[in-house]
């Protein structure tokens, strides 16, 4: 056990036995959707969680003005999403802040301190927190906010009467719609089909055409995707209004997926219900509640579009890439691509080897599988800079050709210019990766992957604030595909605007996900020994060179081509504190220089 300084905050849902008591399953639901939601708030405030309860959470920050300025980001939020639910459905989070000697046994905190954070919390307006004045009195210059003077207050097994100061937000500007581009559909070579079927409207007949329009638009989303093909309006819409089984559907149009869902509308509030299902199975691989107000009907149309259309297609990857083989009819490239997919998923550098050579085969079975050219791209540079081989001029060469016969492959593809623009940034070729970069969400302003990627490009050269904003973007939707490592870019991009906190938690976040991942643990050693913790720093960075002994900073650095000399020069340093050796020395010979390992 430690005992350490920290600012704890501890939230909790008012009235969530109430909400419980009349929608349990929706409830839970609703809950952890919007604890993921903020879960990125709080990493880039340099926090951790604690604790997960069932109704809250205890987090832990090393400085009272980042978790204060995480409070107020986090009820921010939560105050634009509730703005689109019912009053009976919106979610409030109480907070309650202090600072103050914690007790740290493994991954717990405890001591008298902790004990009175969550007893701040019962003050708390729901929507705001309340924070003790001890912990006001450091916050205070820096706040953007005023707060207010609630007084003293007792609480239950506290000694001492506690200062209170509160704040609760007036309400937040929502979040303003994604705009809707032209998009082509793509004509990459598929064999999963989605079939949409006409949502039902469960309202007056006069609102049919907003369950229509919706029905419309996401099988417009869906099909900008280059996985699966999406079948268009006239194959689904015959079956409006008949009671027939979803198997018997999908076996008259061929469909590997259906979506179904229904809208319900009460005055001003639409209610929006979905789920992907496996026919022939009857399996439910996905469902998804949606409650808005209607206002800018387009708007609000699109957005639900947007979300439906991000979780139901991140779910049908995982399914194809889990799904037994498929009899079809290209032989066998596309088994063994999907087979090739399902390695990939387990994200073990021997699971990854394995997918290379199904990738590899499916090439070779069909030259044109552009999917199969893109996903092979992606292992190439995902493996050099895990640590895992070993970054050769071959080897970019090879994943950037990739890249390049994927996108001339399939020109309409958003994975396809999205992988092109990561490869012209790892090469250091700024322009060209963020015009590809573009011209990827241009083709789907649905692929959060093509955001994602996007800010790899503000990062690469320098705009790490705008690179900050669309990792966290992307992490909020889907933090868990394996082609994209929003964690790790999102601790560089901090680290880089030397906010050191919120570097260890994004790197910590990462590390979760792969504990031996090369760059989140050599970034880590970096934060450690820009906060001055000597002694930390250097078990981090015994840690990377344990994982990786041949690693030094020259050799590491060769793969870098961000713009700005400052970064790379700022980086470097930090390694250097860390006691990550320089280079790599040759036998002393006259004439001979230091030479870092190639």
């Amino acid at each position: 056990m430690e005992r350490r300084l920290a600012a704890i905050v501890c939230a909790d849902v008012a009235g969530y036995s109430r909400m419980m008591g009349s929608d349990e399953a929706g409830t839970h639901a609703a809950f952890k959707a919007h604890r993921a939601a903020i879960h990125p708030i709080i990493l880039n405030h340099g926090g951790r969680v604690v604790k997960n309860t069932g109704d809250g959470f205890l987090l832990e920050f090393p400085s009272i003005v980042g978790a204060t300025e995480a409070a107020i980001a986090m009820q921010t939020l939560m105050a634009e999403r509730n703005r689109h639910l019912p009053a009976d459905r919106a979610m409030q989070f109480r907070i309650g802040i202090h600072m103050g000697d914690v007790i740290a046994d493994e991954d717990e905190v405890f001591g008298d301190d902790v004990n009175i954070a969550v007893r701040l919390e019962s003050v708390a307006s729901p929507g705001g927190f309340a924070i003790s004045a001890k912990a006001y009195r450091e916050a205070s210059k820096h706040l953007s906010v005023p707060l207010v003077d609630a007084g003293n207050h007792r609480f239950k097994n506290i000694k001492d009467a506690i200062e209170v100061w509160t704040w609760t937000p007036d309400g937040a500007p929502a979040l303003a719609p994604e705009l809707r581009e032209a998009s082509a559909l793509s004509q990459q070579y598929r064999t999963a089909i989605v079939g949409v079927l006409p949502f039902a409207n469960l309202s007056d007949a006069q609102d049919e055409y907003f369950s229509d329009g919706l029905t419309e638009d996401l099988i417009h989303a869906l099909s900008l995707q280059s996985f699966y093909r999406v079948l268009s309006r006239n194959s689904t819409f015959a079956f409006k209004g008949k009671n027939t089984s979803t198997r018997l559907i999908a076996r008259e149009i061929d469909a590997t997926y259906l979506i179904q869902g229904s809208v319900r509308r009460a005055g001003a509030k639409i209610r929006v219900t979905a789920e992907l299902i496996a026919p022939e199975t009857g399996e439910q691989l996905w469902t998804g509640r949606y409650d808005r107000d209607i206002g800018d009907l387009f708007a609000m149309q699109d957005e639900i579009t947007t979300s439906l259309s991000a979780a139901i297609a991140t779910e049908i990857v995982r399914a194809e890439a889990s799904a037994p083989a498929r009899l079809s009819t290209d032989v066998s490239a596309w088994d063994r691509f999907l087979k090739g997919l399902s390695h990939y998923y387990r994200q073990t550098k021997e699971d990854l080897a394995v997918a290379v050579d199904l990738f590899r085969e499916a090439i070779r079975l069909d030259p044109k599988l552009s999917i199969a050219h893109a996903y092979l791209a992606t292992i190439q540079i995902q493996s050099i800079q895990f640590g895992w081989v070993k970054g050769t001029r071959e080897m970019w060469a090879e994943a950037m050709n990739l890249a390049e016969t994927s996108v001339r492959l399939d020109p309409r593809s958003s994975f396809a210019f999205s992988i092109l623009s990561w490869a012209h940034a790892m090469e250091g070729h700024h322009e060209a990766a963020l015009d590809a970069a573009k011209r990827a969400v241009a083709l789907n302003p649905y692929d959060n992957g093509a955001r994602g990627v996007l800010g790899i490009c503000h990062f690469m050269i320098g705009q790490h604030r705008e690179a900050i904003e669309l990792f966290s973007m992307a992490a909020q939707r889907d933090n868990s595909d394996p082609r994209y490592q929003w964690a790790a870019l999102n601790a560089f991009s901090h680290y880089l605007l030397r906010q050191y906190d919120a570097t260890l938690s994004w790197a910590r976040e990462q590390l979760y996900i792969n504990p031996n991942h090369m760059q989140a643990l050599a970034i880590r050693a970096a934060a450690l020994a820009q906060l001055g913790r000597t002694d930390e720093a250097s078990e981090a960075a015994g840690v990377l060179m344990g994982n990786y002994p041949t690693l030094n900073v020259d050799r590491h650095l060769r793969n870098f081509h961000w713009k700005r000399p400052e970064d790379i020069a700022h980086y470097r340093d930090g390694l250097l504190k860390a006691g990550v050796p320089l280079g790599k020395l040759t036998l002393v010979q006259s004439g001979v220089k230091r030479a870092a390992e190639s």
